[in-house]
């Protein structure tokens, strides 16, 4: 069993890091990520993910974990078995979307919009990938998507590639959120200043956790920020192999794809790694 002092806080995505993109979940890497945890290291889920779609990942697990952070960072779990939808919401960061989504609206008349509420669920007006919003979402007019506190914004624009839709963002000047976008044409718009570095910042905190024990893994743009915070605590970043090169650029070290198991490559390492500091 690890020593108080020497626990890891390791921060892992869901899509494309831990799962497959048909949401298939290795069994080396569900079994790293019990032995790690069994070893005393805090395993923390940082995805962007809502929550509710989130938890059947962290079931799957096998592993009992105390807190995940969801939403990009706007929403901290508890993990709890005993409730009746398996956690708690123990932390909820909100904005007014009513600005941006004009801004959007006004740029992107055909894109499908969509707003996560404090409780997790989402309200949208045109219809998405049923895997992409939680099972409790209701369609309503465009209008009232604008006028209540949200955690998240989503928008899909699938008449966009990736590198127009970038362009499209940088032109529109989102300044009063933070944003980041998939390898499609999809954009999540968290409150100011939320992202996943954000909510295990607060966790690392609660867990006292030195920061040059934390290590994170990812491999998409809304990883981006994670991995600089962990980097600028002394800690490890590691992009997925099929990362994005503007990705793998902000991490310490990369990793194997997703397909090769890459989670499971560093964690079977996790006992070398304190020599590398």
């Amino acid at each position: 069993m690890t020593s108080y002092d020497e626990r890891w806080l390791i921060g892992l995505d869901i899509d494309g890091t831990l799962v497959h993109d048909n949401g298939f979940l290795s069994d080396r890497v569900a079994q790293q990520v019990q032995r790690v945890r069994s070893l005393g290291h805090e395993v923390v889920i940082a995805t962007g993910r809502a929550a509710a779609n989130a938890f059947p990942v962290i079931k799957d697990l096998g592993v009992s974990l105390n807190h995940s952070v969801c939403s990009n960072g706007a929403v901290t779990i508890r993990l709890d078995e005993e409730h009746p939808k398996g956690y708690h919401l123990q932390d909820v960061q909100t904005f007014d979307p009513g600005e941006v989504l004009s801004q959007l609206i006004e740029h992107l008349p055909n894109a499908h919009f969509a707003v996560e509420d404090v409780d997790g669920t989402y309200r949208f007006h045109k219809p998405f990938p049923s895997y992409a919003l939680g099972d409790e979402n209701y369609e309503t007019p465009l209008d009232e998507l604008l006028h209540h506190p949200v955690s998240r914004v989503v928008v899909l624009s699938p008449e966009h590639d990736v590198d127009s839709f970038l362009g499209l963002m940088e032109r529109v000047g989102l300044q009063s959120v933070s944003y980041a976008i998939g390898y499609t044409a999809w954009l999540d718009i968290a409150p100011k200043g939320i992202d996943k570095g954000h909510g295990l910042e607060k966790l690392r905190q609660h867990y006292d956790i030195p920061g040059n024990r934390t290590l994170v893994m990812g491999d998409g743009r809304n990883d981006i920020e994670m991995f600089r915070w962990a980097k600028s605590l002394g800690g490890f970043a590691y992009a997925m192999g099929q990362a994005p090169e503007e990705v793998k650029i902000e991490a310490t070290a990369i990793t194997s794809a997703v397909e090769q198991d890459g989670v499971a490559e560093v964690l079977e390492a996790l006992e070398g790694l304190q020599f590398l500091q």
